[in-house]
């Protein structure tokens, strides 16, 4: 069989194309307005190589995700003047009123609604201290994660612009909901750096959820599926759907299905050599064939100690199950997957419209320990100047009690977009600092504040890109998605 010339299409499979219809025709029209396709006369465009644009500061990443918006306040940015102020309006209080700073309005564009009133301050729901040489203020609720301040860089200025959870694939994704949307960091990363492990995925997904919405958090878009994330389950023994070879098939057998198929779709990449999807089917079969050794090790945790079990808190039933996926991702790390989001909740846990003092108290209680078993562990195992860790939520809590007339119980807190705390940790990043400030009362960013995509290039940044070198053509973003990386936290 002849080859196409120039990488084109065949004649005879345009042919074909032509004589079913002007389908084939209006699919090549649509692929480049799309960004798939380019012309070849299309030469300023230079696709990754997989080399970093400069020098790294880290290798990889575990982005640490807790779904449904944990309270900055009750966290990670204590303000006693809630506690002095409690049940006043804000009117009452010593302070300008948030609601009607230009701010407020600047950084809302609301999908569901408005921002709902908050007529009354509700008071901080635990008490805090200072830890540490840095003498930062961590609330009560974390006594394993408040030794670990001096390794920690807290952003207390943080913000996104959605009032609802649409935020948390805003965090991933850096587009508001009303926005086109975009391919996800872990995603970027991949097809800017490729993978540090032939035999593993660049990027993974670990958590259960009930919500299929949290596909998104690892989802490609325009990318490509080449580039989305693999979800992984905790089980060695079955770490993804037909990721085990079945007992009545010889693994000499399976081989030759896999040589077939990619036989198959070499002849369909032949035919079509621009095709996104027959590429990425190609390198999905190869790397799933690989993956069937590979990935029940990286899980297989049978030959870790007693020792570091407990550092998790794997050894309790509260933190079992958050400290087994913060020990995979640290075993997927040392084996070379690039990036790795760990989902440490149900979808929505963190959402506390009630009971804040309750479910606050539950939730930090099961990612307390693991969450700093992770860094310790990256410490003693030499891995801390190699992996970023990233620990995040899609927006904070009012400091104004949540009013629900239908339930006439006031104690919680509603959606926060407005100001909220994240922290980075590990490979490149200055250890016991806080960075950016929220008012007096925990609602505006008002200093150094930071739109997501500032945390974006900020690991980008760390791993040796520039998000601006990411671009492919038809898909330019906008200015304010590429953001600009934090260097203050920088080491």
């Amino acid at each position: 069989m002849p080859k196409p010339q120039c990488n084109h299409i065949q004649r005879r499979t345009f042919l074909a194309d032509v004589g079913m219809g002007f389908t084939g025709l209006a699919l090549g029209a649509l692929s480049h307005q799309n960004g798939f396709a380019r012309d070849h006369s299309d030469t300023a465009f230079t696709p990754p190589n997989g080399e970093p644009h400069f020098a790294p500061k880290a290798k990889n990443v575990i982005w640490v995700f807790l779904s449904g918006g944990y309270s900055h306040m009750e966290t990670f940015d204590p303000k006693p003047a809630l506690v002095k102020y409690g049940n006043k309006t804000y009117d009452e209080t010593a302070f300008p009123n948030p609601t009607k700073d230009p701010l407020f309005m600047l950084r809302s564009r609301a999908v569901v609604g408005g921002d709902r009133p908050h007529s009354k301050i509700f008071p901080m729901q635990i008490g805090y201290r200072k830890h540490g040489e840095s003498g930062i203020e961590v609330t009560n609720w974390w006594p394993n994660l408040a030794t670990c301040v001096d390794d920690i860089a807290f952003v207390r200025s943080m913000y996104t612009t959605d009032n609802d959870h649409n935020a948390e694939f805003q965090m991933h994704h850096g587009r508001h909901k009303l926005d086109p949307p975009e391919p996800v960091l872990g995603s970027w990363i991949h097809y800017g750096l490729g993978t540090l492990n032939e035999n593993l995925p660049a990027f993974v997904f670990i958590g259960q959820y009930k919500d299929t919405r949290v596909r998104w958090d690892f989802d490609a878009n325009y990318l490509g599926p080449a580039h989305s994330g693999v979800e992984l389950s905790l089980d060695p023994k079955k770490p993804l759907p037909f990721g085990i070879r079945p007992g009545s098939v010889l693994a000499r057998e399976q081989e030759n299905q896999f040589e077939f198929i990619n036989q198959l779709n070499r002849l369909s990449a032949v035919e079509y050599p621009q095709d996104a999807e027959v590429q990425a089917r190609i390198k999905s079969y190869e790397l799933a064939f690989r993956m069937q050794m590979s990935v029940p090790d990286a899980l297989d945790m049978s030959g870790e100690t007693t020792d570091t079990e407990r550092l998790y808190g794997i050894d309790n039933k509260t933190t079992a199950v958050y400290g087994r996926r913060l020990l995979t991702a640290r075993r997927l790390a040392e084996r070379g997957v690039r990036f790795t989001l760990a989902y440490l909740s149900d979808y929505g846990e963190w959402d506390s419209h009630l009971d804040l003092k309750k479910n606050h108290a539950r939730s930090c209680g099961r990612v307390d320990k693991p969450v700093a078993g992770l860094l310790k562990d990256l410490k003693r195992r030499g891995m801390w100047d190699d992996t970023l860790v990233v620990f995040c939520t899609e927006f904070g809590r009012t400091p104004g009690v949540e009013v629900r007339d239908a339930y006439k119980v006031y104690t919680g807190r509603d959606h926060h977009p407005h100001g909220f705390t994240v922290w980075l940790a590990g490979g490149g990043i200055k250890g016991g600092m806080v960075h950016g400030r929220t008012d007096e009362l925990g609602f505006h960013a008002v200093e150094d504040a930071h739109y997501v995509t500032d945390l974006h290039a900020t690991v980008l940044h760390l791993l040796g890109l520039d998000p601006h070198r990411l671009d492919i053509p038809g898909r330019k973003r906008l200015e304010i998605d590429y953001g600009n990386p934090i260097t203050q936290i920088m080491a």
